[in-house]
């Protein structure tokens, strides 16, 4: 049957969920990609004293990872809108947990900085992907709210990892840690090969919650054909450039706290390897709470007419973005292991809101056919500039021995990114602008 040849959904008809079951398998695949990506920071204390590695060693490592994943961020919207989200998700998958497994065999930094490599190039397409895959399912008005329920999984997998992680890493040690976590992604790709249905193939979706989902489809496919923009063509838009940038600072700040929260938390109070699992994993909750809700006020910002979705975006990252570099630049003044807590948990609370909708603004900023293409131009942005952050970090700390000037620095370029999203994102693009 074709799909588009459904009727339109009367207003009062009740729509079917399918369209929300679809973000649990983005949750699921951004909870494995955080998991392997972070899994380093819980593990860097126990492989320092192992393979004799000192704090600039792991923001190299940090860095490589950044670095490769930037780059990779081109190639992978373009295949992604070629190819299909589902085939390039896949494979991303299964590579990347082949990476982390290998990287229990590794013994010199020399091959723990090519398998942090591999990994970057292999989790370049995780979020692009979602990004597609959330524009396939979602109309606009929901994919804020819909992104921020999966790009929450960026801070469940630092929440629900310290404890695991730690659980596993002290009776196991580092090595088998990132064996266990390699394994489990490789059985998730699987499922999700064989599992996972876009919405023109999906049995199970009604046709009146298919009518609802594309809705603006028709009218958008007729506006792609008629300004049919290439990929180059995407940089010569403002609006493009001013996500580059806005992403930069908040990935600057983020990657601080992938790489170093559990280090700082060490070094500032003294907290022991035991111990580290729930403290490294509470302020993460604030992560959790920040990616929903910052995605649900925008929905319901929408909701009530006041804005279209596109400025309701905006506006909450400008807000967020400000909040959150204020909060982080606090970091240093505290003196005690709860306030800290408490000053990080709202830090990342608002600096996720801001990810959530900054992850939502390429459906509205974009043509459906290049939403990967503009949302892995962002996140090339945000980790080419933000990759310095881990080196940058290690090296504040070994030369002065103390983290004051890398929160300092890092609240301020976070701050920073409520200018380049309210004065340089202004516009979708278009092909007369």
């Amino acid at each position: 049957m074709d799909r588009k040849q459904t009727v339109a959904v009367a207003p009062h008809k009740r729509l079917g969920k399918k369209r929300w079951t679809i973000v649990i398998w983005l949750i699921v695949g951004g909870l494995i990609n955080y998991i392997d990506r972070s899994n380093l920071s819980l593990a860097a204390p126990s492989m320092m004293a192992d393979l004799h590695l000192n704090n600039t060693d792991i923001g190299l490592m940090g860095t490589v990872f950044s670095w490769t994943y930037a780059f990779m961020q081109l190639p992978s919207g373009w295949l992604i809108d070629k190819f299909g989200a589902k085939r390039m998700y896949a494979i991303a998958i299964f590579f990347w947990s082949l990476a982390t497994a290998a990287t229990g065999m590794m013994h010199h930094l020399w091959s723990l900085l090519t398998g942090r490599a591999v990994l970057g190039v292999t989790e370049a397409p995780c979020w692009p992907s979602g990004a597609k895959i959330t524009a396939d399912w979602f109309p606009k008005k929901e994919r804020a709210f819909a992104t921020g329920m999966w790009d929450s999984s960026s801070k469940l997998g630092p929440t629900i990892a310290p404890p695991i992680i730690v659980a596993l890493l002290v009776p196991l040690g580092w090595r088998n840690l990132f064996f266990i976590t390699g394994v489990t992604g490789v059985i998730f790709a699987i499922l999700f090969h064989f599992f996972y249905k876009n919405p023109k193939n999906d049995k199970n979706l009604s046709a009146d919650e298919y009518e609802y989902i594309t809705q603006e489809d028709e009218k958008e496919e007729q506006e792609a054909d008629n300004e049919k923009i290439s990929w180059g063509a995407l940089f010569k838009y403002r609006s493009i450039w001013g996500m580059i940038f806005g992403f930069f600072c908040y990935i600057w700040i983020f990657n601080i706290f992938v790489y170093f929260l559990p280090l700082y938390l060490t070094h500032a109070f003294h907290v022991t390897t035991a111990s580290l699992g729930f403290y490294a994993s509470v302020p993460w909750i604030g992560g959790i709470i920040g990616a929903i809700g910052g995605g649900w006020i925008s929905k319901k910002l929408v909701d009530i007419r006041h804005v279209t979705p596109f400025f309701a975006k905006r506006i909450m990252i400008v807000i967020c973005s400000i909040v959150g570099g204020v909060l982080v630049l606090s970091v240093p003044f505290t003196h005690s292991i709860a306030a800290t807590m408490i000053i990080m948990t709202l830090a990342l609370c608002f600096l996720s809101s801001v990810s959530a909708n900054a992850w939502a603004l390429p459906g509205d900023v974009a043509p459906d056919k290049l939403v990967a293409s503009v949302g892995s131009i962002q996140n090339f942005g945000g980790y080419f500039g933000g990759a310095l952050s881990p080196v940058v970090t290690g090296l504040i700390v070994d030369v002065t021995g103390s983290y004051n000037l890398a929160f300092i620095s890092g609240g301020i370029i976070a701050g920073a990114a409520a200018l380049c999203y309210w004065f340089i994102v202004r516009h979708p693009i278009q092909k007369t602008a």
